[in-house]
């Protein structure tokens, strides 16, 4: 049998099916007539649809026909992976999309365009849903022996890495981290546990986890420990330099054009700051119950 009937029917295959037809639907009322021509935004929005079901379509035809045994990945990693980063990719396009986008009253061209808009909301919402039912599908259970980025660990490894892209969005967006040596260390810190969580990524999606010189388990845990501590200065830090009275402004300056006042970017960099904070703490703890738990036995 060439053909992978769980693909289909299964409740993984329903999951991601109802991700095809959701995706195909979004990207079509978009192209149609909802528009997405608003700026960056809607841009960003669109790339975000398209990029998600071409490679849903891709995921889906691998399984179906089996050819995912032909590549050199851990299938089972790389599918998880990137329907918990689709989740959250999704989530940020269903509330970017509405909040630039949709209006409560028509346009001079009608309700058309408005209603079509809307559609394209409540189908993302529920494409965002269904790629967060493939990862709770997907996800580890007792008894269950799964790929690690399968566990909470590894899903806090993609969270992680999604976070740090929405830092270094707002670091480009004029936070003026350049005028202190401190905030440019802060950067630094973002730059290293970002570019370490990616390759921890990597080596798990391509199954060469075992090329490295110690056991992974324990370089996970090193890794994530050093990351705490890095995180936790730099959350520090971060605030002490951009908004206390001596270095910067502890109130928005009234002037500050909306949209584009480097005070807000720097606010969005503290906060997501102590939100990464909060997830690497959450995955040292997680990772040493993993260790302890596989250790128990002997």
């Amino acid at each position: 049998v060439y053909l992978n009937k769980a693909a289909v029917f299964s409740s993984l295959g329903a999951a991601r099916l109802s991700q095809l037809a959701l995706g195909c639907s979004v990207v079509a009322m978009v192209s149609h007539s909802a528009g997405y021509s608003g700026g960056s935004y809607g841009v960003f929005c669109m790339a975000v649809w398209c990029a998600c079901f071409g490679m849903t379509t891709v995921v889906f035809f691998l399984d179906a026909t089996r050819l995912h045994a032909c590549l050199p990945v851990s299938w089972d990693n790389l599918t998880v992976a990137f329907a918990a980063l689709a989740t959250l990719m999704y989530v940020t396009a269903s509330v970017v999309y509405p909040v630039y986008f949709v209006r409560a009253e028509c346009p001079y061209g009608g309700c058309e365009v408005r209603n079509f808009r809307i559609a394209v909301t409540v189908c993302s919402i529920a494409g965002s849903l269904a790629y967060g039912a493939e990862v709770i599908l997907s996800r580890a259970k007792p008894g269950r022996v799964v790929g690690y980025m399968a566990t909470v660990s590894g899903l806090l490894k993609v969270v992680q890495g999604f976070v740090a892209c929405i830092i270094f969005g707002a670091l480009a967006n004029g936070t003026e981290y350049s005028r202190h040596v401190a905030t440019i260390y802060c950067v630094v810190v973002y730059a290293v546990c970002f570019a370490m969580t990616t390759v921890v990524v990597i080596l798990t999606v391509s199954g060469r986890t075992g090329c490295l010189k110690l056991p992974f388990d324990r370089f996970v845990v090193v890794y994530t420990l050093l990351a705490v501590l890095l995180y936790l200065s730099a959350s520090v830090v971060w605030p002490v330099f951009c908004f206390d009275r001596k270095y910067g402004s502890p109130e928005r300056p009234s002037s500050c054009p909306r949209g584009r006042c480097p005070w807000d970017s720097k606010v969005v960099v503290a906060v997501f700051s102590f939100v990464n904070l909060a997830l690497y703490v959450a995955d040292l703890v997680y990772s040493q119950r993993i260790r302890f738990v596989t250790q128990n036995p002997a």
